[in-house]
């Protein structure tokens, strides 16, 4: 029998966890409107709800935060940021900001606006509002093979070059730019092949057209490359990650996925022009383009974190773990997303609480039955966040499947936390057809799942 992976690391410091009774928790999700992202994180025993600056930090890195230049202006955090990100992409124009989304609403009032069209294996949800916002058109174009979950295809989270292709003819001349999502984290944390990242190059150059990546989850996504995709096991998941960047024109980037910090972000452009008037943006909504909206230790635990999240040991336990939970979860007899991806397991809730019609919200459902039962909180992927509506009515319109995210947070949990989660949803089987549905009461325009308030349908 070999060797299990371990936790490449030992645990230094523990925050208590709180436990509630399942009496409580039914009365704090009425009081939160049946939505979990106003549970007071005290109130939750193990938090799946999303990956994002919710990792534990290295002694490296709160070593880092000492060093924090805290100047206004050419902070030296901003150079040790700026030489990190030029090790790693290449691209010459760093754009610092608070967090991936800003970064993205940057680069889309500029390149964006009504009329245009930008394409992609499939937008995330503040991706897609940040283009939407502008008046602009966001089409995915994810391959056919994501649609089939229990399919075990390698790189469900490629970009249809097909599709593409036709978005391209139909759209001519209005197409904006196409962003490359790594990993695909709405079509179930799934990985994009390097040889689809070339490809979809070579067919936007033809066009000339511009290839960006959101790159929030670019070192798992690197890895899965050197694992899956032939020729490319004996490069290191680093040169992987550089040709990756070296196939864009740019990147917007999320700081509190894969640089293992609590905030932080940034935007790194090839084009100077393109960049001096994202700074001129950064200056009105961020700050001084050496800060950008950050602390200087911020900065400084984000330079560290994007040279330790390439730590192949630290990759390997990281792909490990998350499809260990995936296979627990799934020998219970939940469907879920296959093969698993990096930092999430999704669960099919549409197929598993099949008593629920769709408009019945059934990854609502199983959110809040989690928590109410175990104290666990995930998130839906689907229809809530998805937030598509009868133009006519008003109403939501059910997406294809309601999927339920449960995000890892890195370096938090352990393996016998995993373990109660994957016995949870054994338990919770048992039970799931007495879950009931659920309505919106109130639904915002943009990103309705953050704020929205349900009700349960008797």
């Amino acid at each position: 029998m070999p060797l299990p992976i371990i936790e490449p690391f030992r645990i230094k410091s523990v925050e208590p966890l709180r436990r509630t009774t399942r009496e409580e928790r039914r009365e704090i999700l009425r009081q939160a409107k049946y939505n979990l992202f106003n549970v007071h994180a005290r109130d939750v025993l193990i938090d799946l709800l999303t990956d994002s600056g919710t990792a534990a930090m290295s002694n490296r890195q709160w070593a880092a935060l000492m060093l924090g230049d805290e100047s206004y202006a050419g902070s030296e955090s901003y150079y040790r940021l700026k030489a990190a990100v030029d090790r790693l992409t290449g691209l010459p124009h760093l754009v610092p900001t608070h967090q991936g989304r800003a970064a993205e609403k940057i680069l889309f009032q500029l390149l964006g606006g009504p009329g245009k069209v930008f394409l992609s294996n499939t937008f995330f949800d503040t991706t897609r509002a940040n283009i939407e916002f502008t008046g602009a058109v966001a089409v995915d174009c994810v391959a056919p093979e994501a649609a089939d979950l229990e399919r075990e295809a390698p790189f469900k989270g490629n970009i249809d070059l097909g599709k593409m292709a036709a978005m391209l003819a139909e759209h001519a001349g209005r197409v904006a730019a196409c962003i490359l999502t790594v990993t695909n984290n709405s079509a179930g944390g799934q990985p994009v092949s390097l040889q689809n990242i070339r490809d979809a190059r070579a067919l936007l150059d033809r066009h000339g057209i511009p290839l960006y990546l959101d790159a929030c989850r670019f070192a798992e996504n690197a890895y899965f490359i050197k694992l899956r995709e032939p020729g490319h096991a004996d490069r290191s998941a680093l040169e992987i990650a550089r040709e990756m960047f070296s196939r864009v024109a740019g990147a917007t980037f999320s700081g509190k996925k894969d640089a293992l910090a609590n905030m932080g972000g940034f935007l790194a452009l090839r084009d100077g022009s393109l960049a001096e008037k994202a700074r001129n943006l950064l200056t009105i909504t961020e700050g001084f383009p050496t800060y950008g909206g950050m602390s200087g230790r911020d900065l400084d635990a984000m330079a560290a974190g994007l040279e330790e999240v390439l730590d192949e040991d630290y990759l390997e336990y990281r792909i490990a773990s998350t499809a260990w939970t995936a296979r627990g979860i799934k020998a219970k007899g939940v469907p879920i997303v296959n093969p698993p991806g990096g930092h999430a397991v999704y669960v099919d809730a549409t197929a598993w609480l099949d008593h629920l019609a769709p408009e019945q919200l059934p990854g609502q459902a199983l959110v809040n039955g989690l928590y109410e039962h175990y104290g666990i909180r995930t998130v839906e992927i689907g229809t809530v966040m998805f937030g598509k509506r009868d133009p006519a009515t008003g109403a939501l319109i059910p997406a294809a499947r309601d999927l339920v995210r449960f995000a890892i947070p890195r370096r938090v949990y352990t393996q016998t936390h995993m373990e109660y989660v994957v016995e949870a949803m054994g338990e919770l089987g048992a039970i799931r057809r007495s879950l009931p549905g659920y309505r919106a009461v109130t639904l915002p325009d943009f990103l309705p799942h953050f704020t929205a308030e349900f009700a349960p349908i008797a």
